[in-house]
């Protein structure tokens, strides 16, 4: 491991740990605060927008178009960063919404929203991970880490549009 990949690997630990950290310290922060527009949709749509560029971003690359998919994974990061803004921003400012369904669609959502939160959680080192072994050009373990870190981190793009839709009846209900 060069010196490079150390100094990395420092900063995956301490983001890996912080991120989360800071995202549970913020949730029990509430500020007295009128959002200008109405986050849940356009969070949801950047988690959407994030699972087709990670698609796309795999085509690119088993086709060989290795610029388009560096270029399409950046977005995608880009777009992570910028849902964890606005989610943490919408909660900051709002009450949580309860989810109003019964039965086993209540089940259904939970296990779809525990997996989710947990998998978005463990997903961070390796999203993570799997950049730095790109920009060190260490391709061979890139590749490797890629085949967990894709299916991970398009599980929680996809499912926090699911628990989007899900919840999105109950919006505005006293």
């Amino acid at each position: 491991m060069n010196t490079e990949t150390k100094k990395y690997n420092k900063w995956i630990v301490i983001l890996s740990i912080a991120i989360p950290l800071v995202v549970a310290i913020l949730f029990g922060v509430k500020i007295d605060a009128e959002l200008p527009i109405f986050l849940p949709p356009i969070y949801a749509s950047i988690n959407a927008i994030t699972a087709v560029l990670l698609v796309v971003a795999v085509w690119a690359i088993k086709n060989k178009k290795i610029i388009l998919h560096e270029k399409l994974m950046k977005l995608a990061i880009a777009c992570s960063v910028l849902f964890l803004a606005m989610y943490v921003a919408y909660h900051m400012t709002s009450e949580s919404t309860k989810f109003g369904g019964e039965g086993a669609i209540k089940t259904v959502y939970f296990v779809i929203l525990i997996s989710h939160i947990l998998l978005s959680i463990a997903v961070i080192p390796f999203v993570l991970i799997t950049y730095v072994r790109a920009i060190t050009n260490n391709i061979e373990l890139h590749k490797k880490i890629a085949r967990i870190t894709f299916p991970l981190w398009l599980y929680v793009a996809i499912t926090g549009v699911l628990v989007y839709l899900m919840i999105s009846p109950y919006y505005f209900i006293p």
